[in-house]
């Protein structure tokens, strides 16, 4: 909380001195924030976000709504327009597409809501800021440790799970990727996992049964389709480390199959700073303070330090 200046400190004891009531100020009144998010509430990152932005009212005094568009663009549409009527204290969305949330995001903006985008940024949308992994980073990051750690070269193929094709996320993903490996001649496919943990272990322990041999390298797009490696690894009978594998790495399930040879690195996007930090941000400007940078979160780990992130997803 600000200590106010001594003029308006002296001028409130006077008046309590006095005996008469004190005027309320705005900034005494619960404050409400709309989490928009693109999401799947059984997808263990969106669980990890969710947690940490109610983390964050709670922390703040404010109240924090959080809603799941389960990659439906429709849905997630609907619940930022309610989050604008409802007169929201500010509104923190992911993009589910590049374009999706432009009219949406203006819309709030003209109203006097601020806007802060976390997990998937869209920059044209004229959001206030971002928290978030840079996606092209990430992309560029997953191919050169491939080419450098796996000895990945012209003629391999990299098979690329994800649970949400056509999401931002995949294609901002992809195509750094594609800047890294289509010089070098080696080829990728995005594979459509599907959106549910029970979905995505079968279609992709059905793909590594009949197509290991075909797969030089793995990059998992998402964090759900890293979670699933271990067990369709298990499934199909592949060997922990046979197949170089990279990709996100914000989960418990990851961080093991890390620690455990499953995955060789794997990047952790902070999704409890996506969670918390975006609430932070649009408290401070629903305050008067201004906000207009963004926050980048994201480290690559190996083995040698998965207990940390283990640590951090069972918190």
């Amino acid at each position: 909380m600000r200590t106010p200046h001594l003029s308006a400190a002296i001028g409130l004891s006077a008046l309590l001195l006095a005996g008469l009531p004190a005027v309320s100020s705005a900034q005494d009144e619960e404050k409400v924030f709309y989490m928009v998010t693109h999401g799947t509430p059984s997808d263990p990152y969106w669980i990890l976000v969710n947690d940490a932005a109610v983390q964050a009212g709670e922390d703040l005094g404010v109240q924090v709504n959080v809603s799941f568009a389960a990659n439906d663009v429709a849905v997630q549409k609907e619940n930022f327009n309610a989050a604008i009527a409802a007169g929201a204290d500010g509104i923190a969305a992911s993009s589910p597409e590049i374009g999706a949330l432009v009219e949406e995001t203006q819309a709030a903006l003209a109203a006097g809501i601020p806007v802060v985008f976390m997990d998937t940024d869209d920059k044209d949308s004229g959001r206030l800021a971002y928290v978030g992994a840079d996606l092209h980073v990430l992309g560029t990051t997953w191919a050169n440790y491939l080419i450098d750690n796996a000895g990945l070269a012209e003629g391999d193929h990299v098979w690329m799970p994800v649970e949400a094709v056509g999401a931002a996320y995949q294609v901002l993903e992809t195509e750094a990727i594609a800047s890294v490996f289509d010089p070098l001649g080696i080829t990728y496919d995005v594979f459509d996992a599907g959106g549910d943990p029970a979905t995505a272990l079968a279609n992709m322990t059905d793909h590594l049964t009949a197509n290991s041999a075909d797969v030089d390298a793995i990059i998992g797009l998402g964090d759900l389709v890293m979670a699933t490696i271990k067990p369709a690894f298990d499934a199909a009978g592949v060997a922990p480390g046979s197949i170089p594998v990279v990709g996100w790495g914000g989960t418990g399930e990851t961080a093991q199959a890390v620690k455990d040879g499953y995955v060789n690195a794997a990047i952790w996007g902070y999704p409890d700073a996506s969670g918390y930090d975006s609430i932070v941000l649009l408290n401070k400007a629903a305050n008067g303070l201004s906000i207009g940078y963004d926050i980048p979160t994201q480290t690559l780990y190996d083995a040698s330090t998965a207990d940390h992130y283990i640590e951090l997803t069972s918190q």
